[in-house]
């Protein structure tokens, strides 16, 4: 059992996806800095108009995410554009289902009518946090993310969680760390926690996380996690330090492409 730990410990990382959110903006309210971080990274999460995103900021998000050639993907939320959609709503399943269906289906078409496809759909602010400790909630969401696709790939929070609703809903899934976040022993992110924004620290973390698979606990130790994307914020102020630093460690590819080199199919 120990030497099994101990190559887990040592697992290295040559592949991960890279992430942020873009469409931040409804209205006279607009986040054109979130553009920046598009030469960072290799997937984007676009806000499909519920605690988000208006239908001309979500056109010129998938046409700046296709100029780039970046993937894209639903950034899904509660139904509240005046809370920003970090308001937690008790919904029950075909709720939840008939709220996922809705914004995935709206980006899908947006994004066939310009040529393109998403490739994955990932929850937001408090769908986010709520996907991350309830198994129930977060299949639900999976289910849902099925019926509009069986090759759309759920990104949440990395952990037991997010794992078991890939293995129950068969489903795949993109475990996801945030650099600036505090994690727990079991893995699990300490919501209640500021966000750290040192870049130093962070750049630390990453490297922690490509060389060992690992992520600093709460309580000093250190925590093996399955990592397959990391989201970069563009909350923090210096996230363009922290993405442009991350990308002189390693290049970010997608979900998808990690996927094909794991498999054989891309040396």
């Amino acid at each position: 059992m120990q030497q099994q730990m101990e190559r887990l410990e040592r697992k290295q990382v040559k592949n991960i996806d890279f992430n942020c959110d873009l469409a931040q903006s409804f209205g006279v309210y607009k986040n054109s800095s979130e553009f920046g971080l598009l030469d960072y990274v290799s997937s984007v999460n676009i806000s499909c108009g519920f605690h988000a995103g208006d239908p001309l900021t979500i056109k010129n998000a998938l046409l700046a995410a296709k100029e780039r050639n970046v993937v894209v993907g639903a950034h899904i939320g509660f139904d509240d554009i005046q809370g920003f959609g970090y308001r937690t709503m008790d919904l029950d399943e075909d709720e939840i289902e008939a709220l996922v269906i809705y914004q995935v289906g709206a980006l899908m078409s947006f994004a066939k009518s310009l040529n393109m496809e998403i490739e994955h759909v990932r929850p937001h602010g408090a769908m986010y946090k709520q996907a991350a400790e309830d198994f129930t909630f977060a299949s639900a969401i999976a289910k849902a993310v099925k019926k509009c696709s069986q090759w759309l790939v759920y990104y949440g929070a990395a952990g037991d969680v997010t794992s078991k609703v890939g293995e129950y809903v068969n489903l795949p899934i993109a475990q996801e760390i945030h650099l600036e976040k505090v994690y727990n022993v079991d893995g699990s992110v300490d919501f209640s926690v500021k966000d750290n924004d040192n870049t130093f620290e962070n750049i630390g973390r990453l490297k922690s996380i490509l060389n060992f698979s690992q992520v600093q606990n709460r309580e000093g130790g250190k925590t093996f996690v399955n990592v397959d994307t990391i989201h970069f914020s563009s909350k923090l102020p210096n996230v363009m330090e922290i993405a442009k630093e991350a990308n002189k460690i390693i290049t970010p590819v997608p979900v998808n492409y990690k996927n094909a080199c794991a498999s054989g199919w891309v040396d």
